[in-house]
């Protein structure tokens, strides 16, 4: 077991097996090599992508199935190398989430670079897809307009 101090959970305990390791780092955050994935809580569709020597770095993060039933990207040879990945079942996919403003309903999804985890080598990158009909800012929610009367 390994003791990582979080902002957000205080001291948690982690399987070593838990970590999940970014070989090249996350864009921005190139020195930031483990991570755990930690449950919003049990219900929700959402995780925290928690750095282990960065306390207070998380990103918010869901399985984009959940709100976007038709994503699709194909995963280049080079990252499916690096990452071990032989089976799609090997494959967990996460995007990375934004809450503009803290206003939850304006929470946005970035398509364009999925978060890939090979769930048996806890071996994961953020892939970026070049020439992708996706962009960095999804809506979750689809927007409420007000009605004129």
């Amino acid at each position: 077991m390994k003791k990582v101090n979080t902002l957000r959970f205080g001291e948690i305990e982690v399987e070593e097996e838990k970590v999940v390791h970014f070989e090249d780092g996350i864009p921005a955050f190139e020195d930031e090599h483990e991570f755990l994935i930690i449950p919003y809580d049990d219900e929700s569709p959402y995780v925290f992508l928690q750095s282990i020597t960065t306390p207070d770095l998380a990103f918010l993060m869901t399985m984009p199935f959940v709100f976007f039933p038709e994503y699709e990207f194909e995963l280049d040879d080079d990252s499916q190398n690096k990452l071990g990945i032989k089976t799609q079942e090997d494959m967990l996919i996460y995007t990375l989430l934004t809450i503009p403003g803290g206003k939850v309903a304006d929470m946005t999804a970035n398509l364009m670079a999925p978060v890939v985890l090979n769930q048996n080598t806890m071996q994961a990158r953020q892939i970026v897809l070049d020439k992708s009909r996706y962009t960095t800012k999804h809506r979750l929610f689809p927007e409420h307009k007000e009605e004129n009367k």
